[in-house]
């Protein structure tokens, strides 16, 4: 199966933006639903974007219109473009991959996010 690093992370200001990357290898991403969750201390995971194979994303309502979900089968990398970061966007940010319909199995190691005042 495909096997995915997550990078990208950092720490910006209010306002600010990053860009995290999801690189695939093994295997192609093309085929597969795949998904940016986040984790912040103390909370529960939260998935903040989707995308599926024919690209049709979804998105949480509360970075709806900031993060941009997209897949470049070509580079078999998965973005997430996230402008206008809160503070409260900090968290731990993984990519998740799996087959449309079926509990995601494949798991990026995270990368940190935190969002200064």
């Amino acid at each position: 199966q495909v096997q995915l690093a997550d990078s990208g992370g950092g720490s910006v200001q209010a306002g600010g933006s990053l860009r995290l990357s999801c690189a695939g290898s093994r295997y192609t991403i093309s085929g597969y639903c795949m998904s940016w969750f986040r984790q912040a201390p103390g909370k529960e995971r939260e998935e903040v974007a989707r995308t599926d194979i024919l690209g049709r994303t979804r998105y949480a309502d509360s970075v709806k219109g900031r993060f941009t979900i997209s897949k470049d089968n070509a580079k078999n990398t998965l973005y997430l473009q996230m402008n206008s970061l809160k503070p409260e966007d900090t968290a731990v940010y993984y990519c998740a991959a799996g087959f449309c319909g079926a509990e995601y199995n494949i798991w990026g190691q995270g990368t940190q996010v935190t969002v200064s005042p």
